[in-house]
This record gives C-alpha cells, sequence and structure tokens, in this order.
C-alpha cells in the first residue's frame, strides 16, 4: 500500500492543555489497529522547540508562548510524548513549525516507503492540519483528511474548513470511520 496517515500534534502537552483536542482521541485510537492491519504507514509528528530556544524565533509572540510553556512544547519533555497508542512499526517525526513538512524529514520517509496518498488528522484545523495539507499537496501527495480525527479551537472554524476550504483545493474529507473503505 502506498498510503500513510498523518497524525500531528496529539501529544499531552497539548491534549492536556487545550480541552477541545480531546475529542481526536476516540476516533483516531479506534483507526489505528484498522490502518495498521491494512498496511499504511502510521507517521506521527509532534511539536517541540529545543529547550535552549535556538529554534525560537525572534519576535513570534505565538512561537514565545509555546516555548514559555515550558515542557508542555520542550522537545524530549513529558509534554511531547504522543497521547494515542504508538506501535514498534510507526515512525514518529518532530516539528518545529505548524507544517509537518516545515524542516523534518517527513517527505524523505514517505518517498523511501513509496507513498503518494495521505489521511492528515490532528490539530488544530486551521493550523497544523491546513499547514500539513498545503505542504502535502505542494509535493504532489494525494490528500484525505479525515474529519472527526481533527479539532480545533472554534468549531465554526473546524466546519469552514472542512466543508469549503479544503474541498475547494481538492481534498477528500471523510470520517475516520468512512476512510479505508469501511
Amino acid at each position: 500500500m502506498t498510503t500513510a496517515l498523518i497524525i500531528g500534534d496529539v501529544q499531552k502537552g497539548i491534549t492536556s492543555s487545550y480541552p477541545f483536542t480531546r475529542q481526536v482521541v476516540p476516533p483516531l485510537t479506534e483507526l489505528l489497529p484498522r490502518a495498521r492491519a491494512a498496511g499504511v504507514l502510521v507517521v506521527f509528528v509532534h511539536f517541540g522547540l529545543r529547550v535552549n530556544g535556538a529554534d525560537l524565533p525572534p519576535g513570534n509572540e505565538l512561537f514565545r508562548t509555546f516555548y514559555e510553556a515550558g515542557d508542555a512544547f520542550h522537545e524530549g519533555s513529558a509534554g511531547t510524548e504522543i497521547d494515542l497508542p504508538v506501535a514498534d512499526e510507526d515512525v514518529i517525526v518532530t516539528k518545529r513549525r505548524a507544517s509537518a513538512f516545515a524542516g523534518t524529514d517527513l517527505d524523505l520517509v514517505l518517498r523511501a516507503r513509496g507513498v503518494d496518498t495521505l489521511a492528515i488528522a490532528g490539530v488544530a484545523t486551521s493550523a497544523m492540519v491546513a499547514a500539513t495539507c498545503y505542504g502535502a499537496a505542494d509535493r504532489d501527495y494525494q490528500v484525505t483528511v479525515l474529519r472527526d480525527g481533527c479539532a480545533d479551537g472554534d468549531p465554526a472554524v473546524h466546519d469552514f474548513f472542512m466543508e469549503a476550504v479544503f474541498p475547494s483545493r481538492g481534498f477528500e474529507v471523510v470520517p475516520c470511520a468512512g476512510w479505508l473503505g469501511e
């Protein structure tokens, strides 16, 4: 199979600090065994800034807020641990920006496995999910977004992306239970 499931930012520091993110855990937990059984490459992408701040952009208040949150977003801390069941065959990628592709080896891993189709899930819809979808499309991957595997702090923003933005970009939007021909 040439498909990968990309799940971004479902990590303990985020699910414990942002209540809206917890709603994606049950559908993704249920999906993971089915995806692995179907031969899908599972890739978890988590956000972590270097403890010494070397990757902190000067003047960027959003990233400064993340950095100052401490263990929630510091690379190697408990807050950056994946908050879903990880199997030995899964791949874990650390990112330092919104997109799972920005400055990571994700594309290299996917190309090495012959992947050409991605299902993308995670939080937040308007940040990590959108940035990763655009990055994937720019690299010529076919993109599916897992609607209930994503969440945003503003449900109206989530719905807008799922109903208008993603379909207008040619991305398929399906529920987790409907993916893989269920």
